[in-house]
C-alpha cells in the first residue's frame, strides 16, 4: 500500500524516567513510614440516597496504627484483592479489543476512508480525527491505534503535508479528544466512575459536549498547520520521512463484505451498551460481556478460526498487564494510608486548606492536580485508582460534585498525555514517526495550553450546573 524511504539518520526520542512500578512502590513506602509520623484520624460515614458519604463535622484524631514492615508486603496482595473486579474488567476488555484487532476490519475501515478521501485533504483531516477520537472516546483505544500512524503519516505526505499532520491525526484525535472526553472509555470513565460509586456512564449528554468543544479544537488546530505546510513546504516536520521521495498510495482499496458486516456489530455493541447501562443499570461484567460477545461474533463473521481468536485474545489481554496491575498497586496505597488511618487525615487537612475558597476554584484545582500526577502516573486507570479513593470523599466535603471530580480526573489525564515524556503510547509513537520529543513538544505546546484553558471553562459550567446526578 505504502512504499516510503525513511531517514535512518533522525534520532528517535529516547527519554529515560522511573518505572511506574518502582513509582508506585516508593509511593507505598513512603505512606507506610507516614503512618508513624502523621496522626491518625477518621471521619465517619454516612448513608445518603444509598451511597456513603463522609460526614465533615465528625472528624475526630484516634489512636495511631503503624504498618508494620511484614505488613507493607502483605498489602499489595490486599490492594489485588480490592481492585481485583477492575482489573479483571481490564483484562477481559482487553483481550475482547484483541480480538476484534485480529479480524482486520478496524484496520481496514481506515484504510478504506483513506483511499475514499485521498484526494480531499481538508475532507479527510475532520473525517480522521473523528473516527480516531471515537476510538479514543469509546472503546478506550490507545497503544493499538499505533500501527496506523505508519499509514497516515505517508497519506498525509502524499497531499503535500508533513508527518506532523499525520502524527498529530492519530495522537491528537485518540488521545487528547478521545481519552479525555471519554464518553464510554472503559479504562478512564469506567474505573473512575466506579470508585466514585458513580452510575456507570452517567453524565453522558456533557461528556459529548466536551467531545464535541475538544474535536473542533484538534480540527482547527491541525487543519490551520495543514494549510500552512501545504503552503510553504520548508516550513514541516518530517521526522524519519523524506519530502522528496514518490509515495504512492492504492486510491482504489475496497472493505471486504465481511469486514462491514463487522464493523455494524461493533456499532451495535456501542448501541446496546449505551441502552443497556440507561435502562437495565448494567455494570462493568455486563458490559465486558457484551464486549466479548461482540468480538466473537465479529470473528466468525470474518472467518476467524477459534485458534486466532485465542491468539487476539491473549495478546490483548497481555496488552493490558501493566495497566491492570498499576490498578492493583495503586489499591495497595490505598489499603495502607486506611489501615494507617492516613486517608481522613490527608482529607481533613486538605479540605480546611480549600474549603475558603469557592467550590468551582476547588474543581479547577482538583484538575490542576490530577495534571500533574499524570506526570507520575500516566496510566488513566492507574490514576483513576490512585486518585479517586481520595477525591471522591473530597469532592463531598468541598462542595463539589462527584460527577465533576472525575470529570476534573478525565481532564487532567488526558489533556497531559500530549506533553508529559512520562508517556509510552505518545513516545512510542514519537518513534515510529521519528520526530523528536523536543520539536513535538514545541509544536503541541499551544494547542496545550487552549485545551487547558476550555477544560478550566467546562469544569465552571460543570460546577454551576451541578453535574451529577451527585
Amino acid at each position: 500500500m505504502v512504499n516510503l524511504q525513511q531517514d535512518k539518520k533522525e534520532d528517535e526520542p529516547r527519554i529515560k524516567g522511573i518505572n511506574a512500578f518502582v513509582l508506585m512502590f516508593i509511593i507505598i513506602l513512603v505512606m507506610s513510614l507516614l503512618t508513624y509520623i502523621l496522626p491518625a484520624g477518621q471521619y465517619e460515614r454516612v448513608e445518603s440516597n444509598g451511597r456513603m458519604i463522609v460526614d465533615p463535622e465528625s472528624f475526630q484524631y484516634i489512636n495511631s496504627n503503624p504498618i508494620g514492615f511484614l505488613e507493607i508486603f502483605n498489602s499489595v496482595h490486599l490492594g489485588m484483592l480490592e481492585g481485583a473486579s477492575i482489573i479483571l474488567f481490564v483484562f477481559l476488555f482487553g483481550g475482547a479489543l484483541g480480538v476484534m484487532q485480529k479480524t482486520g476490519a478496524i484496520d481496514s475501515f481506515i484504510k478504506v476512508m483513506a483511499s475514499k478521501f485521498g484526494k480531499q485533504e481538508y475532507v479527510l483531516i475532520p473525517i480522521l480525527v473523528l473516527i480516531f477520537a471515537s476510538l479514543g472516546t469509546l472503546i478506550g483505544s490507545a497503544e493499538d491505534t499505533l500501527v496506523y500512524i505508519a499509514i497516515i503519516i505517508p497519506l498525509t505526505m502524499a497531499l503535500g503535508m508533513d508527518a506532523i499532520t499525520g502524527f498529530a491525526i492519530v495522537m491528537l484525535g485518540t488521545l487528547a479528544t478521545g481519552f479525555t472526553s471519554g464518553i464510554t472509555n472503559p479504562f478512564n470513565i469506567g474505573v473512575a466512575q466506579t470508585i466514585a460509586e458513580l452510575p456507570m456512564y452517567s453524565g453522558m449528554s456533557y461528556r459529548i459536549i466536551v467531545f464535541i468543544v475538544f474535536y473542533s479544537l484538534t480540527v482547527l488546530y491541525i487543519y490551520r498547520h495543514a494549510k500552512k505546510v501545504k503552503s510553504d513546504p520548508s516550513k514541516g516536520i518530517y521526522g524519519k520521512f523524506k519530502r522528496e521521495e514518490s509515495i504512492k498510495i492504492d486510491l482504489d482499496f475496497k472493505m471486504s463484505p465481511r469486514h462491514l458486516i463487522a464493523l455494524f456489530v461493533l456499532l451495535g455493541n456501542f448501541v446496546a451498551l449505551i441502552v443497556g447501562v440507561i435502562k437495565y443499570q448494567w455494570y462493568i461484567s455486563e458490559i465486558a460481556g457484551v464486549f466479548l460477545l461482540s468480538s466473537i461474533i465479529m470473528s466468525i463473521i470474518c472467518k476467524i478460526g477459534p485458534n486466532k481468536m485465542a491468539e487476539g485474545f491473549i495478546s490483548g489481554a497481555r496488552d493490558m498487564v501493566e495497566g491492570a496491575l498499576i490498578i492493583g498497586f495503586a489499591q495497595t496505597i490505598l489499603v495502607i494510608t486506611t489501615n494507617g488511618g492516613l486517608i481522613d487525615t490527608i482529607l481533613h487537612f486538605v479540605s480546611n486548606t480549600v474549603s475558603v475558597l469557592p467550590a468551582s476554584i476547588n474543581a479547577i484545582g482538583m484538575f490542576l492536580l490530577q495534571l500533574c500526577l499524570n506526570f507520575l502516573v500516566p496510566s488513566g486507570s492507574g490514576q483513576a485508582a490512585l486518585t479517586m479513593p481520595i477525591m471522591t470523599p473530597l469532592a463531598d466535603l468541598i462542595g463539589v460534585t462527584r460527577q465533576t471530580a472525575v470529570l476534573a480526573f478525565q481532564f487532567g489525564d488526558g489533556i497531559s498525555n500530549m506533553v508529559i515524556p512520562t508517556s509510552g503510547v505518545l513516545l512510542a509513537g514519537l518513534a515510529i514517526a521519528g520526530i523528536p520529543f523536543s520539536k513535538w513538544f514545541r509544536w503541541v505546546f499551544p494547542y496545550f495550553l487552549i485545551q487547558t484553558g476550555l477544560a478550566i471553562v467546562l469544569l465552571v459550567i460543570a460546577h454551576l450546573i451541578n453535574y451529577g446526578p451527585f
